[in-house]
């Protein structure tokens, strides 16, 4: 990895720093200044690592999952805006489930799929995400529908990223894996904080799992690339 390119890693740290402190603080307004580019410099750093596959699907999908997560965690930073803050997260998670796709062993024949077992592999993650949904859905009200499709949506991508298991290098799917597993959790901590209860530093816990979830999916897609030149 050239310096220009970790260079990119030290200022998503300095920003992810900065971003965390102001919340801490309680400097929320401040955050417009730190927050929306946090994915953009990840963007940044992965467009400079992938120039060898420029122009190729995989570059485009998760260009456009850190794009459309910029624009979510710009939106959600205004409460008001919570409805397209989702839509734009709903789009980065259907980006990931592409990626997720194109880094892994392609070779698939529905006659040999264990389909019971592929369901008890994914029972945990249906099981919470099933019980996220039973303790908010009564606070819903109108945003029932949405929420039910992000749901689905974020449940789909975890399941993708462990479905990758032995069909790429190791330390790719275990970044890949732990990175969607803890981008399920944020998005779990803040649906509970915002339709079930408050929660004792949320915001805190949402952005610190949230930061490096996408920083592990990002370095789990790059460690498969570099896994294919070997």
């Amino acid at each position: 990895m050239q310096r220009k390119e970790v260079l990119w890693l030290y200022v998503f740290l300095l920003f992810a720093v900065v971003d965390m402190t102001l919340l801490i603080q309680g400097f929320y307004k401040l955050r417009v200044f730190t927050k929306p580019f946090l994915m953009l410099i990840l963007l940044f750093y992965f467009l400079q690592t992938t120039k060898l596959i420029k122009g190729s699907l995989l570059r485009k999908c998760v260009a456009a999952a850190l794009l459309f997560a910029a624009i979510g965690d710009t939106l959600l930073l205004f409460p008001n805006l919570l409805l397209f803050g989702m839509g734009a997260f709903f789009m980065t998670h259907i980006c990931y489930i592409i990626a997720f796709k194109l880094t892994q062993d392609h070779t698939f024949n529905p006659l040999q799929v264990n389909f019971v077992k592929m369901f008890l592999y994914n029972l945990p993650i249906y099981i919470g995400a099933a019980f996220v949904y039973f303790l908010i859905h009564n606070n819903l009200q109108e945003l029932k529908i949405p929420v039910v499709i992000y749901l689905l949506a974020i449940v789909m991508m975890a399941t993708l990223a462990r479905e990758r298991y032995g069909r790429t290098h190791p330390s790719s799917f275990w970044q890949v894996f732990i990175g969607a597993l803890l981008f399920l959790i944020s998005d779990a901590v803040l649906a509970l904080d915002l339709f079930f209860k408050p929660i004792y530093d949320a915001e805190i816990l949402v952005m610190g799992t949230y930061m490096i979830a996408q920083l592990l999916i990002l370095m789990g897609i790059r460690s498969h690339l570099v896994s294919l030149k070997k």
